[in-house]
């Protein structure tokens, strides 16, 4: 079963210990989420200074690299590149062992979180994200280059591109109309005139957490920074297709954000990145000889395909970002209920933030709030043995960004 709160706050006051030396107490702890994915057990401690930081625990290998490449991303955020940001990023205060696996503390960062489907049009949510992913991508590559992060050209984007596209085309279920498509898009030169910059790898807008400044929604920090790396800036838009309503929006004023030259194509690789998450899912199916993913990613291409048969081609600069993202609007959500395509790439749950958001106010309904003797630095071995995890499924730690199209995280 689940570590509790109380296990947390535990590993959680040893990590500290290591780290700093200095005496403070937890004197409070609050499962943090739902945790549907099973990939990590997350709690929401109180000191007794009155800080609140975050532990997480991963409770599988692929999570365990993922907190690593998190760990190494944050890591190259400097004090420097921070005074850069116009908002926060979480800091790694510790680690310890618990169970075999690794516990982190890191900051917590209040605010309230909006999943992309739910992002509305006009001044708000969307121009907020627009303006903090612009910013992102305005950070030096140096921050990437030398920390061992990737870091991608315009040519290797490009290549990558052709390999998922292969990848996909060797299962011998990708419909024919989207190879064509796609293989297209890949051949077109103008497409693939880009600028690489510092990019989150494909963010998602429910990692930035907001707060309102004079009602007016602010990004207010950044939760996920794992697919820290230099490549192709149209990847951290390609969640607009699950905002078509305030895709436009999005678009203006990133370009409006934007320092740098005028990417024509931008949208037109945003859409096809978009794309080609159900060909990642198709591959993913293949590669874990899951027949339950193949049969839902060959479901949703046979729709995707049907969507856009009657488009112009991708890069053509004869549809609008509207007609893309209508496109994808008409694509059904999924066709097999019981997968779990969510991105899952955090503990965090936006509904139980929500309740953290005020200093004052109390936790959310859903959250019990355990408050527990003060834990000494100096009463802590680390040595404590933990009741083992509850096995997830397979399926449950495949990063499948379909979570745009299904919303079932």
């Amino acid at each position: 079963m689940a570590r509790s709160p109380l296990t947390l706050a535990a590993a959680a006051t040893a990590a500290l210990s290591q780290a700093s030396g200095v005496r403070t107490s937890i004197t409070g702890a609050a499962a943090l989420s739902e945790d549907v994915g099973h990939r990590y057990d997350s709690a929401l401690l109180h000191l007794d200074d009155g800080t609140r930081l975050v532990v997480r625990v991963p409770e599988s290998d692929e999570a365990e690299a993922d907190a690593v490449r998190e760990t190494t991303a944050l890591g190259a955020l400097t004090p420097g590149v921070r005074a850069m940001l116009p908002f926060r990023a979480p800091e790694t205060l510790g680690t310890s062992r618990v169970g075999g696996r690794t516990a982190r503390v890191q900051t917590y960062l209040a605010g309230y979180r909006v999943d992309a489907a739910h992002v509305p049009p006009g001044r708000g949510v969307a121009t907020a994200i627009a303006a903090a992913i612009a910013g992102i991508h305005e950070l030096p590559t140096s921050i990437v280059h030398g920390t061992g992060l990737p870091a991608r050209t315009a040519a290797q984007v490009r290549t990558d591109t052709e390999r998922l596209l292969d990848r996909a085309e060797s299962t011998g279920r990708l419909p024919f109309g989207l190879l064509r498509r796609w293989s297209r898009a890949v051949a077109l030169d103008a497409l693939w005139n880009l600028e690489p910059t510092v990019i989150l790898g494909g963010v998602d807008p429910a990692s930035f957490t907001l707060t309102d400044v004079e009602g007016v929604p602010t990004v207010a920090g950044l939760l996920h920074w794992g697919g820290l790396s230099v490549g192709d800036p149209a990847e951290d838009l390609r969640w607009v297709a699950s905002a078509p309503d305030a895709a436009a929006d999005v678009v203006v004023a990133y370009a409006a954000a934007s320092g740098r030259a005028p990417d024509a194509m931008l949208a037109e690789r945003a859409r096809l990145h978009a794309e080609l998450e159900f060909a990642k899912w198709l591959a993913h199916g293949h590669d874990t000889a899951s027949e339950s993913v193949m049969t839902d990613a060959v479901a949703l291409l046979e729709s995707l395909d049907e969507s856009v048969r009657d488009e112009a081609p991708i890069g053509s600069g004869t549809v609008s970002i509207d007609d893309a993202l209508a496109a994808l609007g008409r694509v059904p959500a999924s066709t097999t209920g019981a997968i779990d395509t969510s991105m899952q790439t955090d503990a965090y749950d936006p509904g139980m933030l929500d309740g953290y958001e005020d200093d004052d106010a109390a936790p959310a309904a859903s959250v019990v709030d355990q408050e527990t003797e003060a834990l000494e630095f100096g009463d802590w071995a680390g040595s404590q043995a933990e009741t083992p995890a509850e096995e997830s499924d397979p399926d449950d730690a495949a990063k499948n960004a379909l979570r745009r199209w299904t919303g079932t995280a």
